[in-house]
């Protein structure tokens, strides 16, 4: 089983790949000190966070909207607010990605729904977020 930084890795390596297919040029931030891994440039320039997804309930996968650390024996959340403009979020069972603007995105967790049997305007519907190769 790998450890958490080997799944962020394999993540962000397969994003790049993706956006570079894409045709966007993506810059990598120097050091691990920033609150985002990726700039993605298409005129404009995006900050983006990589983040891998895990199937959560039926139908759902989720991913974190907040960093996690330890430091000297205490745990430390952090949300990405204001420092980010997307979270460009893999599904390692389909290695999908899907571009979820930062002002779209919850505080600690976001769940996204493949499929229902209701149609609600609160649930985050995966289709709606794919990306295709085009930034939204």
């Amino acid at each position: 089983m790998q450890n958490s930084k080997a799944i962020g890795d394999e993540t962000e390596a397969k994003a790049i790949a993706t956006l570079v297919e894409a045709g966007y040029t993506v810059s990598v931030p120097f050091g691990d000190n920033d609150k985002y891994d990726l700039v993605v440039d298409d005129g404009t320039l995006y900050r983006i966070q990589c983040k891998t997804a895990w199937p959560n309930k039926a139908e759902t996968i989720r991913f974190n909207t907040h960093s996690q650390t330890t430091r000297n024996g205490s745990y430390y959340e952090q949300t990405y607010q204001g420092t980010i403009d997307a979270f460009f979020v893999r599904d390692p069972a389909t290695e999908t990605f899907y571009w979820i603007d930062a002002a779209d995105a919850t505080e600690q967790k976001m769940e996204l729904r493949f499929d229902g049997e209701i149609d609600h305007h609160s649930i985050n519907w995966a289709r709606d977020y794919e990306f295709t190769g085009e930034i939204p």
